[in-house]
């Protein structure tokens, strides 16, 4: 995506941003009341989903990054042991 399409899409974003009622604010009075009452505890539930994602995606992340550290110190330690001869245990010595 080139600069002037993320810039297009960040008004976009924005003036939908702009377009939804503040937070706290009262909200208006309709004839779905109930439909609105029942939102409200759904969306808490969506955010305590986003958050325990979040969390997650932290671990793996940090999961990640250990692994590669680990078979990045476990490569050098193999590269800088000196070779040892074919035996005759070695499942690819005769091949």
């Amino acid at each position: 995506m080139n600069e002037a399409a993320l810039k297009e899409k960040l008004l976009e974003l924005a003036q939908t941003v702009q377009a939804l009622p503040a937070i706290g604010q009262p909200k208006a009075a309709s004839a779905d009341g109930v439909y609105l009452s029942n939102l409200q505890p759904k969306v808490t539930e969506v955010e305590d989903a986003l958050d325990y994602l979040r969390l997650q995606l932290k671990y793996l992340v940090f999961d990640l990054e250990a692994t590669r550290r680990e078979n990045r110190y476990l490569r050098k330690m193999l590269e800088s042991r000196p070779p040892r001869p074919p035996s005759d245990f070695d499942d690819n010595a005769d091949r």
